[in-house]
């Protein structure tokens, strides 16, 4: 039997101890505009389809009671990682936006594939990075 497809990956979600200047941090980063903005969670227009979702840590672990039906509890803790694609022609452009937002250029990585990635931390010590087609067999 076939599995049916996935498309893609609709929403990552990021716990936050302040999700409100993690909120700001990526509006900033990012160039995008919320499209919620509520007390256990904001989250933000991520680019092509994708949402990138800012809960504050804990307020999320208990079920959501919604008129369509029950949300599960989440919740999540610890170093973690997310990586936005981008441009191979936008490296340069990417060096300089991080440069006017004084976020720190961690590393660099050149991929065998071609691809490149930068490499920073975000207001709570998360890595991020930006990545060029090159960097996956997919991407």
């Amino acid at each position: 039997m076939t599995a049916p497809q996935v498309r893609r990956v609709l929403e990552t979600a990021l716990y936050c101890d302040d999700h409100e200047a993690c909120a700001r941090f990526y509006e900033a980063l990012l160039g995008r505009e919320r499209l919620l903005t509520g007390d256990r969670l904001i989250a933000l227009d991520a680019g092509d389809g994708s949402v990138l979702l800012l809960f504050r840590r804990g307020a999320s672990a208990r079920p959501l009671e919604t008129p369509g039906g029950t949300i599960p509890g989440h919740d999540g803790q610890g170093p973690m990682h997310l990586a936005f694609a981008i441009g191979r022609d936008e490296v340069g452009a990417w060096e300089a936006r991080l440069t006017e937002l004084h976020v720190a250029l961690e590393s660099r990585v050149r991929w065998d594939r071609g691809g490149e990635s930068l490499y920073f931390r975000d207001p709570e010590g998360r890595s991020v990075e930006l990545a060029t087609p090159g960097t996956w067999s997919t991407w």
